[in-house]
């Protein structure tokens, strides 16, 4: 309209260029050298030497052996070999070779410090063997003792490093190789691809062998971890039995204590008013204790014996039971003689269940482990009468027999301690040398005052 051109259309948007794909590669290319660079130059556990966790020190100091091995027969070879074979300077030669083995014996504790001495002690090696005039027709880039030396540091680095680190040092191991393609000498034998895959295959047989290794540990200290919390709930286990055991006897006394305080002014004319006040307040502390304790038992008894509640409610037992108990483990298949004192004993219900249940899990023992194994059970007193004493013998089950279980939760062992420690006596058991098994036990016959708590505060807790 005005005279002027129009101008011309726009161009339509072209797609991305070859500048942006370069960038974008670029990019990546520093970021992987970035994480070659972290891994290459973070040591796992630097100066912690090769089997040093192992108790034996003939076994420790196996690394430094084998290293010192190989680098005392390595250096003069690797000298003769640059400076015969090659026709490398002599000096040069021994310069060289003592940089790519005596670093060996640094590789028992830091192999990853010790590759960087040997990997550039390589590569300073293959350029200067490219201007030597003998290396026409021998290998190249790696003489025979430097691909040697290597395959040995690669064992000790792959027995201590990570896995992105080997990775990075086998990749740097091939990009090392190529690299030195272009100085290639006339009439040598190349040999970069041999080292880069024996380099790979030794450091994935290293890497297995660490990670079984690790596994084995781990698995070690899990069963380890997992005996111990087995014991402790076995521990607990039991204690919580003898508590709820524990309450019958305790809850009979105080219900004693409440009636009698219940009963006492109707029972003996003349007492007080304040003396009535006392009984009364006395026995509402003992219904109120029975309440607690009845609370208590709630928590440590089970549901599902809350609800069959047989044996729970069932009167304990005691040494008047024994003969019972000692026919019915005839009637299971074990010959049992019994001896009991010749005048009945009347020992504190603590103590009366306590000597039952170490009887009765000692017998359990011999019908488990030793089946039809004669069993001698002897409850007697020491002589002045303070002291009750139990015993029970089995001798060796008969051959051709087999235990009904091999193994066991440990309860039997474990509640005849704790019940000895509850009435302050003492426990003796260990095998005979004729194959059988003793359990001895000591209790007093009226145990300590200390001893009348069915657990102490922290167990009660921890229960």
């Amino acid at each position: 309209m005005n005279g002027r051109p129009l101008p011309p259309p726009p161009e339509p948007a072209r797609a991305a260029g070859p500048e942006p794909l370069r960038a974008r590669a670029l990019r990546t290319a520093r970021q992987a050298l970035r994480v070659l660079a972290d891994e290459l130059g973070t040591p796992t556990e630097p100066g912690t030497p090769l089997f040093g966790s192992v108790q034996s020190r003939w076994l420790r100091s196996v690394p430094y052996l084998v290293a010192f091995a190989f680098m005392v027969s390595l250096l003069p070879t690797t000298i003769q070999v640059l400076g015969n074979d090659y026709g490398m300077n002599s000096g040069l030669a021994s310069v060289l070779a003592t940089a790519q083995t005596v670093p060996l014996l640094l590789a028992v504790s830091r192999p990853l410090q010790a590759w960087w001495v040997i990997f550039a002690a390589d590569v300073v090696s293959a350029l200067a063997l490219a201007v030597t005039e003998g290396v026409s027709g021998r290998a190249w880039p790696w003489p025979p003792t430097a691909i040697v030396g290597y395959l040995v540091l690669m064992l000790a680095l792959s027995l201590r490093e990570r896995r992105r680190t080997l990775i990075a040092v086998w990749l740097t191991t091939g990009a090392a190789g190529i690299l030195l393609v272009p100085s290639t000498p006339d009439g040598s034998q190349s040999t970069w691809v041999l080292l880069f895959v024996l380099t790979g295959v030794m450091l994935l047989i290293g890497a297995t062998l660490r990670e079984r290794g690790d596994a084995q540990r781990k698995l070690i200290e899990q069963e380890t971890i997992s005996e111990a919390e087995r014991a402790r709930r076995t521990l607990l286990e039991e204690r919580t039995r003898i508590a709820r055991e524990l309450h019958d006897v305790v809850a009979h006394h105080m219900s004693v204590i409440t009636v009698q305080a219940d009963s006492a002014p109707y029972r003996i004319d003349g007492i007080p008013q304040d003396a009535q006040e006392e009984f009364a307040s006395i026995a509402a502390t003992a219904r109120e204790s029975l309440a607690e304790m009845r609370r208590l038992l709630g928590v440590l008894r089970s549901e599902e014996t809350e609800r069959q509640g047989g044996p729970e409610k069932a009167p304990q037992p005691g040494i008047g039971m024994l003969p019972k108990l000692v026919e019915a483990t005839v009637r299971a298949g074990v010959p049992v003689e019994l001896t009991l004192p010749g005048e009945p004993v009347a020992p504190e219900p603590a103590v009366d269940l306590s000597a039952y249940r170490i009887v009765q899990e000692a017998l359990a023992n011999v019908v488990r482990h030793a089946p039809g194994a004669r069993t001698r059970v002897s409850v007697t007193t020491t002589g002045d009468g303070s002291r009750l004493t139990l015993l029970v013998v089995n001798s060796a089950p008969p051959a051709p027999s087999e235990p009904l279980e091999t193994t066991g939760t440990g309860h039997g062992l474990v509640g005849m301690r704790e019940r000895v420690r509850l009435v302050g006596g003492s426990l003796d058991t260990g095998p005979l040398p004729d194959g059988g098994f003793r359990v001895a036990a000591q209790l007093p016959l009226s145990p300590p005052p200390s001893s009348t708590a069915p657990l102490p505060a922290k167990d009660a807790d921890s229960v």
